[in-house]
Protein backbone atom coordinates (compact mmCIF):
# COMPACT_ATOMS: atom_id res chain seq x y z
CA UNK A 1 0.00 0.00 0.00
CA UNK A 2 1.25 3.13 -1.02
CA UNK A 3 0.04 6.52 0.85
CA UNK A 4 0.22 10.21 0.00
CA UNK A 5 1.71 12.34 3.15
CA UNK A 6 0.55 16.07 3.67
CA UNK A 7 1.93 17.96 6.69
CA UNK A 8 0.59 21.21 7.32
CA UNK A 9 2.14 24.25 9.62
CA UNK A 10 0.15 26.39 11.67
CA UNK A 11 -1.78 29.04 9.36
CA UNK A 12 -1.88 32.57 11.07
CA UNK A 13 -5.98 31.49 10.79
CA UNK A 14 -6.48 28.33 12.28
CA UNK A 15 -9.88 28.39 11.96
CA UNK A 16 -10.66 30.00 8.54
CA UNK A 17 -7.88 26.93 7.43
CA UNK A 18 -9.66 24.46 9.08
CA UNK A 19 -13.08 25.50 7.33
CA UNK A 20 -11.90 25.93 4.06
CA UNK A 21 -9.90 22.55 4.40
CA UNK A 22 -12.52 20.55 5.66
CA UNK A 23 -15.44 21.60 3.86
CA UNK A 24 -14.29 22.29 0.54
CA UNK A 25 -10.77 20.34 -0.11
CA UNK A 26 -11.38 16.95 1.48
CA UNK A 27 -14.69 16.65 -0.53
CA UNK A 28 -12.54 17.21 -3.58
CA UNK A 29 -9.98 14.74 -2.11
CA UNK A 30 -12.54 12.08 -1.39
CA UNK A 31 -13.71 12.26 -5.03
CA UNK A 32 -10.03 10.92 -6.21
CA UNK A 33 -10.12 7.63 -8.13
CA UNK A 34 -8.58 4.70 -6.37
CA UNK A 35 -8.11 6.51 -2.91
CA UNK A 36 -9.12 3.64 -0.23
CA UNK A 37 -8.83 5.64 3.06
CA UNK A 38 -8.06 9.22 4.49
CA UNK A 39 -6.77 9.99 7.81
CA UNK A 40 -6.47 13.15 8.77
CA UNK A 41 -4.73 13.96 12.53
CA UNK A 42 -4.42 16.93 14.59
CA UNK A 43 -0.82 16.99 15.97
CA UNK A 44 0.31 18.44 19.16
CA UNK A 45 3.68 19.06 20.56
CA UNK A 46 5.35 16.46 23.14
CA UNK A 47 6.10 17.51 25.77
CA UNK A 48 8.42 21.24 26.27
CA UNK A 49 9.05 20.90 22.88
CA UNK A 50 7.93 23.14 19.30
CA UNK A 51 6.27 21.41 16.99
CA UNK A 52 5.53 23.34 13.39
CA UNK A 53 3.28 20.77 12.55
CA UNK A 54 -0.44 21.08 13.37
CA UNK A 55 -2.25 18.80 11.10
CA UNK A 56 -1.20 15.11 8.89
CA UNK A 57 -3.14 14.06 6.01
CA UNK A 58 -2.86 10.81 5.14
CA UNK A 59 -4.32 9.50 1.88
CA UNK A 60 -3.76 5.73 1.10
CA UNK A 61 -3.63 4.22 -2.42
CA UNK A 62 -3.23 0.10 -3.46
CA UNK A 63 0.13 1.38 -4.88
CA UNK A 64 2.38 3.83 -6.39
CA UNK A 65 1.02 3.66 -9.75
CA UNK A 66 -2.87 3.82 -8.22
CA UNK A 67 -1.34 6.72 -6.52
CA UNK A 68 0.07 8.63 -10.07
CA UNK A 69 -2.91 7.70 -11.77
CA UNK A 70 -5.50 9.66 -9.42
CA UNK A 71 -2.97 12.62 -9.26
CA UNK A 72 -3.22 12.58 -13.25
CA UNK A 73 -6.76 12.54 -13.09
CA UNK A 74 -9.17 15.53 -13.59
CA UNK A 75 -10.37 15.22 -9.55
CA UNK A 76 -6.47 14.82 -8.61
CA UNK A 77 -6.11 17.79 -10.67
CA UNK A 78 -8.98 19.67 -8.74
CA UNK A 79 -7.93 18.47 -5.58
CA UNK A 80 -4.05 19.85 -6.29
CA UNK A 81 -5.53 23.27 -7.55
CA UNK A 82 -7.40 23.83 -4.77
CA UNK A 83 -4.56 23.14 -2.28
CA UNK A 84 -2.06 25.26 -3.72
CA UNK A 85 -4.83 27.94 -3.81
CA UNK A 86 -5.09 28.48 -0.07
CA UNK A 87 -2.11 26.05 1.54
CA UNK A 88 0.67 26.20 -0.46
CA UNK A 89 2.77 28.32 2.07
CA UNK A 90 1.64 25.39 4.58
CA UNK A 91 1.85 21.76 3.08
CA UNK A 92 4.80 20.00 2.84
CA UNK A 93 3.65 16.22 1.16
CA UNK A 94 5.40 13.27 0.35
CA UNK A 95 5.13 9.99 -0.71
CA UNK A 96 5.32 6.78 1.63
CA UNK A 97 5.41 3.06 1.09
CA UNK A 98 3.36 1.31 4.29
CA UNK A 99 4.96 -1.89 5.64
CA UNK A 100 3.42 -4.49 7.10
Amino acid sequence: MTKLIALYKKPEDVELFEKRYFDIHIPLVEKMPGLRKTEITKLTSLGNTENKFFLQAEMYFDDIDSLNSSMASDEGKAAAKDLMSFAKDYVVMMIGEVKE
